[in-house]
């Protein structure tokens, strides 16, 4: 989903994908608060900041 708010409130894990590939996955608490691939934190950036 492109829905942040409804993954982070719903989901039971998460996974992130880039390039056909799982990057990270673990509960959105961790996804969220604390993400250890470089890829997920630029992600997790630039679509929290833009809204």
């Amino acid at each position: 989903t492109h829905q942040m708010g409804f993954a982070k409130e719903f989901a039971d894990r998460i996974c992130f994908f880039y390039q056909g590939k799982i990057c990270e996955q673990g509960h959105p608490k961790e996804f969220f608060g604390s993400p250890k691939n470089d890829r997920t934190k630029q992600f997790l950036h630039a679509v929290l900041e833009a809204g």
